[in-house]
């Protein structure tokens, strides 16, 4: 695996709201719940979290019906492509706000580089907007 390419992190919130540039992952994702000892020698999550009641996935939606696990939430799957820094303030209450505003659901994922938003699939133009349009006018 290749090392990624170093940015500097952003840490000032109208810089990353007028720099988030939100990007729509082609696909439809699912989270889903498996056992812990479930076999994932042939799976690619996107990602995963470990809670009392199980491996919670994030994969593609095809990846878990061919691996007949049972879809709990079906995506889209928005990557805010600034990089964010892990310890700037405000940013996910920034982009929820007006994704509630909207009436978009979303669950977030913050990951090392960027903010990754899984929004109910059939709210992806929706979501969409909402960011572009919190891009544009920020606060």
């Amino acid at each position: 695996m290749s090392k990624p390419t170093v940015s500097i992190p952003v840490n000032d919130l109208n810089t990353l709201l007028a720099s988030m540039s939100p990007e729509l992952q082609p696909g439809v994702y699912v989270y889903a719940s498996v056992p812990f000892d479930t076999d994932m020698s042939a799976l690619a999550p996107v990602a995963t979290f470990r809670e009392r009641e199980g491996l919670t996935l994030i994969l593609e939606e095809s990846e878990a019906l061919k691996a007949g696990i049972e879809p709990m939430f079906r995506a889209a799957w928005i990557t805010l492509t600034v990089h964010s820094d892990l310890q700037a303030v405000g940013l996910t209450a920034a982009f929820a706000t007006a994704l509630g505003k909207a009436n978009v659901s979303c669950n977030v994922v913050a990951a090392a580089y960027h903010d990754h938003v899984f929004v109910p699939i059939e709210s992806a133009g929706t979501a969409m907007a909402a960011l572009l349009q919190l891009q544009r006018d920020g606060l």
